[in-house]
């Protein structure tokens, strides 16, 4: 399936973004990045850094020009992931279903379901994600990240620098 098809199945709506908005998401990120890493219940720290990547997949969205339903939410978002950067991100998009899955059961159903190991795995995946869709942003939509932003990136990703 593609994203168009998606609309027409009414599981997306057409969306313009701006480099404020874009920026306003990548603003979360950063701080959440820096939250889950923070001295709380690794319950918390796993949902803060779910936060991030849920953002991530965000800004992939609203820069393809939809916004999600609110009928799975969520989900749809974290599975646009493959549609926008590739089929080869396909078991990212699972992993980070995984990870929805496991922030509700911490969110809504008991205390400890998450792992200190849990929280570094996603706190890893997240800042490679981050890497990987400002490296896309750069490429393909320069225009809607300000030299603030990209300044910022550099300085958090020195590999980048290049």
């Amino acid at each position: 399936m593609s994203l168009v098809q998606w609309a027409e199945n009414g599981w997306l709506r057409p969306h313009k973004t701006s480099a404020k908005e874009i920026a306003d998401l990548l603003g979360i990120v950063d701080r959440d990045i820096k939250d889950a890493a923070g001295n709380i219940s690794t319950d918390w720290q796993f949902g803060i850094a779910y936060n991030a990547a849920l953002k991530l997949c965000t800004v992939l969205l609203y820069v393809s020009g939809y916004k999600p339903e609110k009928t799975l939410q969520h989900y749809r978002t974290i599975q646009a992931l493959p549609l926008i950067l590739g089929q080869h991100y396909k078991e990212d998009a699972k992993y980070l279903d995984t990870c929805r899955n496991k922030r509700n059961i911490a969110e809504y159903d008991y205390v400890g379901g998450v792992s200190s190991d849990d929280v570094i795995e996603l706190i890893g995946f997240v800042n490679e994600l981050h890497a990987i869709i400002m490296q896309w942003l750069k490429e393909k939509h320069p225009y809607l990240i300000n030299r603030e932003t990209r300044s910022n990136d550099s300085a958090r990703h020195p590999s980048n620098n290049n």
